[in-house]
């Protein structure tokens, strides 16, 4: 079975943006963008919440376009457009190519997706990645926490009186001081 693994970038004091949706904190450099392409090249879909989509969808279509843009980046430009992508909107009508609107995060379509054959799916947006881990449907916890305190802005998950004791399955330390910490549900 397919699993689901939240793909989410973090500063050492939790947040996974800044004021105004900042996320120029974020240290994506060559090495950490050539080592997220190749895990993301696996998935089979990416499960998007509207914001989210709209932002990569803003960008990563035309990216690789841009000559002055890395040879990584063009890589993922060419990944998003490749990936299904599966965007939880109730406000949402349309979505772009290879992107399917659905309107509620429903647990049993969700399974069936999992039980679909193919690669496993990341799940991406602080709304959505909270929603489904309040369901139990999040599999792996892919977390990049990045070398800065940024001292406010949106935590990862909202409050919960869920408590989910994890399971550690890989560290991992780039050359720019992010560290990957990659935990089982």
């Amino acid at each position: 079975m397919r699993k689901i693994i939240l793909f989410m970038q973090v500063s050492l004091d939790g947040f996974f943006e800044g004021p105004d949706r900042d996320i120029s904190w974020h240290m994506v450099d060559d090495e950490l963008h050539r080592y997220v392409n190749a895990r993301l090249a696996t998935m089979s879909a990416f499960l998007e919440g509207r914001v989210s989509y709209e932002l990569m969808e803003g960008f990563w279509p035309t990216a690789d376009q841009d000559p002055a843009i890395s040879a990584p980046m063009a890589e993922f430009a060419q990944i998003w457009r490749d990936m299904p992508k599966v965007v939880y909107s109730r406000t949402l009508r349309t979505a772009g190519p290879n992107a399917t609107v659905v309107r509620d995060v429903v647990p049993e379509e969700v399974l069936a997706l999992k039980s679909q054959p193919g690669g496993d799916m990341a799940v991406g947006g602080a709304d959505l990645a909270d929603t489904f881990r309040r369901l139990g449907l999040i599999d792996e916890y892919w977390v990049y926490v990045q070398p800065v305190l940024i001292g406010r802005g949106r935590s990862l998950f909202k409050s919960s009186d869920n408590k989910a004791q994890l399971r550690l399955l890989e560290t991992r330390v780039f050359g720019n001081g992010v560290a990957l910490l990659r935990y089982a549900a």
